[in-house]
């Protein structure tokens, strides 16, 4: 899992800001189109006041290091990129934000490889063992692509290079089964953070059902079903890495994207620790957890 600053639940919040932004422009548009323009002009002017503000303090500081320093933290950099005034170019911060993933995609066996940044499209390559497991391919490329629209807003798609370089697979059509239901949502879910290596536990969100567990340092989170049985995983126990289902006694590698015998797989839920709080991704509006 990738370990982000250690921030309070609250401070996650300014995350979601642009999608309450969002909510109350459509709510203005409930009264015509010259309330929703005018919202839109606020919205844009606040901007403004405050971009100009960021830049005069930063001129005002006389450090021409302090950009760089104020890069480090999520919240400030995300407003230097708004305003243009985040101090690494695209390159620099796709670069960084894979390196923030690398950890994850490893406890996966697999690694990913920048080929090149074309214009507004970023071109990847996975290595190891997510190149050839579809639900691996899937798993590691929503967490590949949250932290690089993160870290560089402006990138318009993201390709994956497959083993023959002249095809090229869009992240779009390698995350459609995913994205088929809706769209994909990070939920913080911080009872995650209090298992314990060894530990398996079962939660739920609105009724989708779900199985963590810890193995070591790393977290791992899957659909509450085994592809064998179809039936639930709830009692499965773990054994080093292995999780093994109560009912058909099946073993699946909780480290290896959920692989068991004969090409049988888990389906693997994405988990990163965003804002020092553990998430998940799944398909829908984002709503509250029960353990």
């Amino acid at each position: 899992m990738v370990d982000r600053p250690d921030l309070s639940h609250d401070d996650a919040q300014w995350r979601t800001a642009g999608d309450r932004i969002q909510t109350l422009l459509d709510s203005c548009a409930a009264g015509g189109a010259a309330a929703r323009d005018r919202a839109r002009q606020l919205v844009r002017e606040v901007v403004g006041l405050y971009g100009a503000g960021l830049e005069r303090i930063l001129g005002l500081a006389g450090d021409p290091g302090l950009a760089e320093r104020l890069a480090t933290d999520d919240l400030v950099a995300s407003l230097l990129l708004v305003h243009g005034l985040h101090p690494h170019d695209v390159r620099r911060r796709v670069c960084d934000a894979l390196d923030r993933v690398r950890p994850y995609l490893g406890s996966h066996g697999g690694d990913v490889d920048l080929i090149g940044i074309d214009g507004d499209i970023v071109r990847l390559a996975f290595t190891g063992s997510c190149k050839s497991c579809p639900s691996s391919a899937v798993t590691l490329e929503l967490a590949v692509e949250d932290a690089i629209r993160a870290a560089a807003p402006e990138v318009g798609a993201i390709e994956v290079v497959t083993a023959e370089p002249t095809r090229m697979i869009p992240a779009e059509s390698l995350l459609a089964q995913v994205r088929s239901g809706g769209r994909t949502a990070w939920r913080p879910i911080p009872e995650l953070a209090e298992l314990k290596p060894g530990e398996v536990a079962g939660f739920a969100i609105d009724g989708t059902a779900l199985l963590a567990c810890r193995v070591d340092d790393e977290l791992f989170a899957y659909r509450d079903r085994c592809p064998v049985c179809d039936d639930t995983l709830a009692g499965a126990r773990l054994h080093l890495a292995l999780l093994r289902c109560p009912r058909c006694r099946t073993e699946y590698d909780a480290v290896r994207a959920g692989a068991g015998a004969g090409g049988t797989h888990l389906e693997p839920i994405p988990v990163l620790r965003r804002d020092g709080v553990p998430s998940v991704a799944l398909r829908g509006e984002p709503m509250e957890a029960r353990i």
